[in-house]
This record gives C-alpha cells, structure tokens and sequence, in this order.
C-alpha cells in the first residue's frame, strides 16, 4: 500500500478506535483520557499493533490539540474573573502548589532526572484537570454547593500559575541562558499583564476583530488567530499553550460564549489526538519499571489535593462534608500533565522513563479522581458514624457544628 493511503488507513482506525474508547467511558461515567493513552500505548512502539504511518499527522494535530485545550481554557474566564479569584485564592494557590508539586520533584530528583526533570514531574503532579473536575461536578449536580467557589478559585490559580510556569519551563528545556531566560520570563509575565489590562478595558475591540454571523469565517479566524498568536509565542520561547490561553482571555462576552460552543467539538476531537499521540511515542514496555513510584505519587498526591481542598475550604467556613468533597473533586489529573510531560518529552533535555512515569500516573489520577468525588460523602457518612458520637445539640466533640 502507498504511504498516503496507509496514513489514511491508520488515522481511521485510530479515529474510529478512539470513539469506541470515548463510548465506553461515557457508559461507565468516567473520563476517556485513560483510554485514549492506552489506545495511542496500544498503537505505539512497543504496542500491540504498530502505527507509525499517521505519527506525523498525530504530531501536527496533537500540538493544535494543545492550543485548542488552552484557548478553550482561557474564553471560560473573563479577565475580572481571573482577578477576583487570583485574590481570593492566592494563599490557598501556594499551599496548593507547595503540598502537589513537592512529591513528583522528589521522586524526579531521586531518580537522578536533575532540575529539569524535577520542574517538569512537579508540574505533572501539582495540576489538577479542569475538565474532569467540572464534569465531575456537573455529573453528581455539585456546581450549586457552597464549595464549588473554592474549588474553581484554586482551578484558577492553576491555570494562572501555568501561564507562569511553561515559560520557565520552555526556557530551562531550551537550555538558555540565565540571562535570555530571565528575558523570556520577562516576556511571558508582560505578555499576561498587557492582555489582562487589554481584557478589562477593550476586550470589546479584540471580540469584534475575531466575530462574525457566519460560522465559517467566524471559526476560521478564530483557529487561525489561535495557531498565530500560539507561534509566535513559541517562537518568543514563552509557550504555545500560553499564547492561547490569553488569547482566550482577550475574547470576551457573547463572542467567548459563542467560540466555546464552536470550537468545542474540534477541541475534543484534537485533544483525543493528542492523547493518543503522547501514547503512541511512549514504549509501554517502559512503564512496569516506574510503576511503583506512580503508585507511590498517586497515593501521595491524592492525599496532598484532598488536605488542600479541606483546608481551603475550611478557611471559607464550610462544614467538614463540603471540605471532603473539596479536596476530592481536586484530585483528578489529566490533561495539563500530560501537556506538560509531552513539552518536554517533545524538546528533549529529560530522562525517557519520564514519559512513561507521566502516562502510568495520569491513567491512575483520571481512574481514580472521579472515584474519589463520588465516594467522598458515604466514606465521610461512614466514618460519622463509628466516630464519637455528636452532643444533643448537634455539636461534635470540638465544639464545630455536625451538618453538610
């Protein structure tokens, strides 16, 4: 067969592979990027069947996944939004930080991966998945409890603290200078500052350049001014995904609500692509010898989300139900570790188990968040129950209110 039509042939397959995984996770309420991993694991070198034929085609499509998954990620916020939750979460977003990046810096800095492997495996594990977390919220009707505003304050510290961190990380696997790498930094937080001074005062003006009543041309400058901004953001040294992400940000009102619903389904469909492309350039014959410290990482990182969402809650004088159900809906981790852990897998500089160590932790953290928020109020319930029991008055032991 010729190389095109067998290109064709694989990337079918592989499509067509991919929305039977994504029907199976819709069937037992979970996220499909665990299997879409195991779909690109299977795919791979290494894996069941090899396809390498549509690999380059998976590359391309793969890095606009990315842009696609932080444009979307930006049009959800409004720059006063960012704001007003970057002042209400501040504290709670460096506790968060601290307490989930910790664990996969050390694992990285005991398997001899050095400083660059360590800020890449701390970003792994510090980020929970916004998309996953508010599905989760949605799935079991949480968006309306009096923690939810906790939870996505942290989410949004997040993913303003990612706008920070990729540059620096692009910068250190780029191998540059402390000088030009304090230029880049420089950039990126400029970069921020300007687009969310130009969203708060003359977002309208960034809207009316990107609408249009007409889908096509309203989708085709919305992709291609998402691929421009997230090159020449690439090509500063700041990141691709950054660039998106504050073009998102710029857009604002009916346009932002618009583009979502416009661009959501090319986002799921390159975001599947992505995950499958991470998967079929990682060896799963590499992924039984890190097993165990990704089971060590989960265990750990699950308890570490699980104290940070109490804690934050807690702070905002939510009952000890609402703060279990905090820290559970945070455990979940899914695509932006698997972006960052594909960042450096693709520009080099890190040890090649990283990506293997990534891809086993984030199929337990997709598998295992969801299961945590769902679970989180019997076990809470049931250890209400073998615990000291509540005064008359219906007050435990500590003086602090029983209730939800």
């Amino acid at each position: 067969m010729d190389p095109t039509g067998l290109a064709l042939v694989e990337l079918g397959a592989i499509l067509f592979a991919l929305g039977m995984l994504g029907r199976i996770a819709a069937r037992f309420g979970m996220s499909p990027i665990p299997l879409y991993l195991l779909g690109g694991l299977a795919f791979g070198k290494g894996g069941i069947v090899e396809m390498q034929a549509a690999a380059e085609f998976g590359h391309l499509a793969g890095e606009i996944g990315v842009v696609l998954l932080l444009l979307l990620l930006g049009l959800e916020y409004t720059a006063a939004e960012l704001v007003t939750g970057l002042r209400r979460s501040w504290v709670a977003g460096l506790v968060d930080i601290v307490a989930n990046a910790t664990p996969g810096a050390v694992v990285a800095l005991l398997l001899g991966w050095g400083a660059v492997g360590a800020v890449t495996m701390g970003g792994v594990t510090y980020i929970s998945s916004s998309g996953i977390v508010a599905k989760v919220l949605n799935d079991l009707g949480r968006l309306g409890n009096r923690e939810t505003p906790v939870i996505l304050s942290i989410l949004v510290f997040e993913d303003l603290a990612m706008a920070v961190y990729l540059p620096i990380l692009t910068m250190m696997l780029a191998g540059l200078s402390f000088a030009a790498g304090a230029k880049s930094l420089a950039i990126a937080l400029l970069a921020i500052t300007v687009v969310l001074v130009v969203a708060l005062r003359y977002g309208r003006y960034v809207s009316s350049v990107v609408d249009s009543n007409d889908n096509e041309v309203f989708l085709l400058k919305l992709l291609g001014a998402a691929l421009l901004v997230a090159g020449i953001a690439s090509a500063l040294n700041v990141s691709a995904a950054v660039g998106a992400f504050l073009l998102g940000i710029a857009i604002s009102g009916s346009t932002a609500h618009e583009a979502a619903k416009l661009l959501e389904p090319l986002r799921d469909l390159f975001a599947a692509i992505f995950f499958v492309a991470f998967g079929l350039n990682t060896d799963p014959t590499a992924i039984p010898p890190v097993l165990g410290w990704a089971v060590a990482l989960a265990v750990i990182t699950a308890l570490t989300k699980l104290g940070t969402g109490w804690w934050a809650a807690k702070r905002q004088g939510i009952r000890r139900m609402g703060r279990a159900r905090a820290g559970a809906a945070l455990v979940a981790r899914g695509e932006f570790s698997i972006v960052i852990a594909g960042l450096a897998v693709s520009m080099g500089g890190v040890d090649s188990r990283l990506a293997a160590l990534a891809s086993a932790y984030v199929l337990l953290m997709a598998v295992l968040g969801p299961i945590a928020a769902r679970l989180v109020e019997p076990a809470v319930r049931f250890f209400q129950r073998i615990g000291p029991r509540a005064d008359p008055v219906g007050r435990a032991p500590g003086g602090e209110p029983v209730g939800l």
